[in-house]
């Protein structure tokens, strides 16, 4: 027997998006989480389209100079594949199986559920618990990827000096860090709908949790990069320059009444047209909370703009509110990325599992 309780190894948070990677670390400390290290890094054009990594070698490379920047010691890493990548099912078995036997039954009757063959795919189960009205079988939630799409991040975190523990499934993550957010809302986050809209460069996704479990979700494009595409054409700009621009700052006098303020109007209609998505699907026609993360969520006003257009409590995903941080993170840094570190926050979380 043990008396010390051997901690577990920390595993740092890899988010990989279509224009950066996203590193963090968080460490515990009593009831406390602990913001460790940060760092983000720009990838390449390309690199990563729509969030399928094109081109492995500049990602590795990324990775390592976000290493190298955050200054951290751990190696172990979690990641996370798009939702697009993932087919999730839910399927029913025998109840009392245990996991070797459930899970030589899930491979024998896979390719009811897959339209790839076995071979070329990665399959992962939970079991969630009995079937309603049948105590003979469980509910199996069973998530499968193509194989190439978890090789290529495990061939990119391993060029990049780290070895890869954990691959995980973005909207995943999200209902991992929803629950860090709960103090955003009043009352008790229990009984809430609460709607995660990630608003990236070119992806946007809803994520819809309920008592704190994911019950819908989906994605489309559109992001960020739409704004600065903008800001080239009305003002002659290259595509770097546009971007640095846009947070910075310096753009002409008619740039927010002309180009920013359309653009959050597109953002609210984008945001209304989601949540009709989810409406239509199911038995919810109105969430509690809409909680807006991803780049654009830092556009100023943007929550109050949504909450008005949508009358719906709106505010701006931060995870951290209530972490420490350590003397190596900038809080003003880490305050202004907040929402856009949702996913890297919940793959983070994933070494107190």
């Amino acid at each position: 027997m043990g008396l010390l309780k051997r901690k577990k190894p920390a595993i740092l948070g890899l988010d990989i998006s279509s224009t950066t990677v996203k590193l963090l670390e968080i460490a515990q400390e009593g009831e406390k989480y602990l913001v460790q290290s940060l760092a983000i890094e720009p990838l390449p054009d390309n690199a990563v389209v729509e969030k399928n990594i094109q081109d492995v070698d500049a990602v590795g490379e990324t990775i390592q100079k976000a290493v190298k920047k955050s200054g951290t010691k751990v190696k172990l890493a979690a990641v996370a594949v798009a939702g697009s990548a993932v087919i999730t099912k839910i399927i029913t078995m025998p109840a009392g199986l245990n996991d070797d036997a459930l899970e030589e039954e899930i491979k024998s009757e896979a390719d009811k559920y897959i339209p790839y063959p076995i071979e070329e795919i990665n399959l992962d189960f939970e079991v969630i618990g009995e079937t309603e009205n049948n105590p003979d079988t469980v509910d199996v939630l069973l998530a499968a990827s193509r194989s190439e799409n978890i090789e290529l991040r495990s061939a990119a975190l391993t060029l990049g000096g780290l070895t890869p523990k954990i691959v995980d499934v973005e909207a995943y993550t999200i209902e991992n860090s929803s629950k860090l957010i709960a103090h955003q809302l009043e009352g008790d986050s229990n009984d809430k709908l609460i709607a995660v809209i990630d608003i990236g460069a070119t992806m946007t996704s809803l994520n819809v949790v309920e008592n704190n479990h994911l019950i819908y979700t989906r994605e489309q494009s559109f992001g960020g990069k739409q704004l600065t595409e903008e800001i080239m054409r009305r003002y002659g700009l290259a595509y770097d320059e546009a971007g640095r621009l846009k947070k910075e700052g310096g753009l002409p006098d008619n740039y927010i009444p002309e180009v920013l303020e359309p653009f959050k109007e597109t953002i609210a209609q984008q945001v209304s047209r989601f949540l009709q998505f989810f409406y239509t699907s199911g038995q919810h026609n109105a969430v509690d909370l809409i909680v807006l993360a991803g780049g654009c969520a830092s556009i100023p006003g943007i929550d109050e703009l949504v909450e008005s257009h949508l009358d719906t409590a709106t505010v701006i995903a931060n995870p951290f509110a209530e972490m420490s941080l350590s003397s190596k993170v900038n809080p003003q840094n880490l305050s202004n990325d907040a929402p856009s570190l949702m996913i890297a926050c919940g793959l983070a979380m994933r070494s107190f599992d």
